[in-house]
């Protein structure tokens, strides 16, 4: 695995889902090996990096780091090749002699460059956007989705450094050395696309652990004092709770809870001062979030950007939960597929949909219900993993690698 942020050093939910598939490899009997940017995480975290804990799920995990950090970040950023890194990187592939390497977000462990080391079956799992887009979201001069490229323009909005290496053609030459292309979701498939990428991609969405049935029939009790909707994630304007909030203004029947930290924290608070029902819990570990999405009435999904995937719904269908989301990107494919929960476009859908699901009960558990289903038969581990390693042995015929399938084959019997 090659990822530039890997859990402790990481951000967001796409780290820990590219560690729940390194976990979940490891328990199917495969040998993982994770190598990440910790320069990257070091000059982009507000806080010291914690250390490297103690290995516990028999994954091998190797941090870069070099005596130039921000150095070796901007060179990848500008040139998209491992400069500092690349020789290292060369002796840890040559040395683990690994079958298989997947490619996550390579943004800062090597850009596209990184797509030519090593000699193996070679996938890459695009979590976001970043290869059709420089800033990873499509959320164009940190405003509005993206329909069409602007992209100097909107890079220098963020205050980043125009990526040189995405107008000399490196990435389409990079490409060939990739046996196949992973999106999360039907829908990221399609803006990917859209947006000029050449390759075919399968697809493979997100899962999470299958359901612990011991821990769900142990309920402590609700976390609040009245009936509640929750929202989970990061708290940035592409998360859309700008138009959310102030629903709760004439909705009195329930509180919001928030339950997540980041950039716009400040922004929300001050759209939600007066109003009590609203309540921002900070960020919330995964152990205790289980508890408020059980005793939630409904999870609040408002995104406004073009997400990949959307791993909240899943986590909250998990906990037999349905969900509000809003219509776009990936949302409506999810929740179609697992009939668990409510599409809304604006406040006012948001509004009738919170009415129609806290106040007929035998609506809501029927959403609980098929939330539930759903993932287990769609999102689950046991669902999502066989899919995964079927891409890997389709990779695997395409290139005559009779040596992996023969491999896969003694794992699978």
């Amino acid at each position: 695995m090659f990822t530039t942020f890997y859990p402790p050093y990481s951000f967001g939910g796409d780290a820990v889902g590219i560690q729940r598939m390194s976990r979940a490899l490891v328990k199917q009997g495969h040998s993982v090996t994770v190598i990440l940017d910790v320069d990257a995480f070091n000059v982009l975290s507000p806080n010291p990096a914690p250390p490297l804990p103690e290995p516990t799920d028999g994954i091998e995990v190797i941090p870069l780091r070099s005596a130039f950090s921000k150095l070796s970040i901007l060179l990848t950023q500008q040139t998209g090749r491992p400069v500092i890194q690349g020789r290292k990187i060369k002796k840890l592939l040559d040395k683990g002699n690994y079958d298989i390497i997947i490619y996550n977000n390579t943004s800062l462990v090597g850009g596209p460059g990184l797509l030519a080391y090593g000699d193996a079956i070679k996938l890459y799992m695009a979590h976001e956007h970043w290869l059709i887009c420089p800033s990873h979201v499509l959320w164009r001069h940190g405003k509005e989705r993206c329909t069409g490229r602007q992209c100097l323009r909107c890079v220098l909005h963020y205050r980043r450094p125009p990526q040189l290496w995405r107008y000399t053609g490196l990435l389409e030459r990079m490409q060939k050395n990739v046996d196949a292309f992973i999106a999360m979701s039907n829908f990221s498939r399609g803006k990917h696309k859209e947006f000029g990428f050449s390759r075919e991609m399968e697809v493979v969405n997100y899962f999470l652990p299958d359901v612990d049935q011991e821990q769900m029939s142990s309920d402590q009790g609700s976390p609040h004092d009245r009936p509640y909707f929750l929202f989970v994630g990061r708290l940035e304007k592409i998360k859309g709770l700008d138009d959310v909030i102030p629903v709760f203004e004439q909705y009195k029947d329930a509180d919001l809870l928030i339950a997540g930290d980041g950039e716009y924290t400040d922004v929300l608070k001050e759209i939600a001062r007066e109003n009590p029902r609203v309540i921002f819990l900070g960020r919330v570990k995964l152990e205790r979030l289980d508890r408020y999405y059980q005793h939630a009435i409904a999870l609040i999904v408002p995104s406004v950007c073009f997400e990949t995937f959307g791993i909240i719904l899943i986590e909250s269908f998990r906990q037999g939960t349905p969900v509000l989301a809003r219509r776009i990107g990936p949302f409506p494919e999810i929740v179609s597929r697992s009939q668990g929960g409510i599409l809304f476009d604006g406040p006012e859908d948001l509004l009738t949909a919170m009415q129609k699901i806290q106040t007929d009960k035998v609506f809501r558990d029927e959403l609980a219900k098929n939330g539930l289903e759903g993932f287990v038969n769609n999102w689950s581990e046991s669902a999502i993993i066989p899919k995964f390693l079927n891409v890997v042995k389709k990779a695997a015929e395409r290139t005559h690698r009779l040596d992996v399938l023969k491999k896969l084959e003694g794992i699978n019997q």
